[in-house]
């Protein structure tokens, strides 16, 4: 559904977009992570056709970004970050507004319209004037606008800031039940606990991107492999033997246990405890251990910088 290679955005001097080569797949949730001011809503602006890049090339949907933004946007939805519908329209008005911007005939728009309000629960307040409404209710509203077209793509930009996490929970229900009807979505966040819930991750930081994949293997490429923390009788002379062992990338001490870097944490469990008690060595606990995302951002974004 996206194609980028080498994508570039330049304003005067600065470069917001730095040489982004990425692709998403029909029916992923793809999320691209960083922080505020990192090019997250320049490079989807450009995805989007309402920003031609400086260099590079960008296809959405099938269509080039820069030729043809026109039916770029006709398959997507564009939920942006700030507010910026119709505050003096009602909600029915707005849908039915940006229904007909794509086309969408009267009765078309009437049953997509009453679908929509349904799915983000806004029935109750079909009747209000959009300026009336609380922050959460504004971005529903957003969302359904972005949706009233039914399209291939949807891109948020930072769909939840702002919003108190019991509402985020209920966006990201609609943002699950959406892709199971097969919407692709592309969104932008810099909060973890919403980057891990997307089946892809690309890490964007200055401009480039730094890492992408699903977030297990962008842990394990921070981390050299899987991590595995042994708590034993002997822990010293456990790392003497288990470090000696081809499938072991590396061993140290770490409070009192022994942290093991293995290719794979499945397979490599079974080993280690056979091969410690062959050694005398009493096994108590062998855990896994994962970086968080958090760990693996600051991992990654600190390798680029050095």
């Amino acid at each position: 559904m996206i194609f980028t290679k080498e994508l570039t955005k330049h304003f005067g001097s600065v470069v917001a977009v730095d040489h982004v080569s990425l692709q998403v797949a029909k029916g992923e949730i793809f999320g691209l992570l960083g922080p505020n001011g990192s090019g997250k809503t320049t490079m989807v602006r450009m995805l989007c056709g309402l920003m031609t890049p400086t260099e590079g090339r960008a296809v959405v949907a099938g269509y080039d970004v820069s030729s043809n933004p026109e039916q770029v946007k006709k398959n997507i939805g564009y939920m942006p970050q700030r507010f910026c519908l119709y505050e003096d329209h009602t909600v029915v008005e707005n849908l039915d507004f940006f229904a007909r911007m794509y086309g969408l005939r009267k009765d078309q728009v009437r049953r997509r319209a009453s679908d929509i309000i349904e799915l983000v629960h806004l029935t109750a307040m079909r009747d209000r004037f959009a300026g009336t409404l609380s922050g959460g209710l504004k971005q529903r509203l957003a969302l359904a606008c972005a949706l009233i077209h039914n399209p291939r793509l949807l891109f948020l930009d930072e769909p939840t800031a702002g919003i108190d996490p019991p509402l985020r929970r209920v966006f990201w229900d609609y943002f699950r039940h959406l892709n199971r009807e097969g919407i692709t979505v592309f969104l932008n966040t810099h909060y973890m606990d919403e980057a891990v819930q997307c089946d892809r991750l690309g890490i964007l930081s200055e401009g480039r991107i730094v890492g992408v994949g699903t977030p297990r293997e962008l842990r394990r490429k921070v981390a050299g492999g899987d991590t595995l923390l042994v708590l034993c009788s002997n822990p010293q002379s456990a790392k003497l033997v288990l470090q000696e062992e081809e499938y072991v990338l590396s061993a140290a001490i770490e409070d009192k246990r022994v942290r093991l870097i293995v290719e794979d944490a499945g397979s490599a469990m079974p080993r280690i405890i056979s091969t410690l008690e062959r050694s005398g060595l009493a096994v108590y606990d062998v855990n896994v251990r994962e970086l968080t995302l958090e760990d693996v951002f600051v991992g990654l974004t600190q390798t680029k910088v050095n």
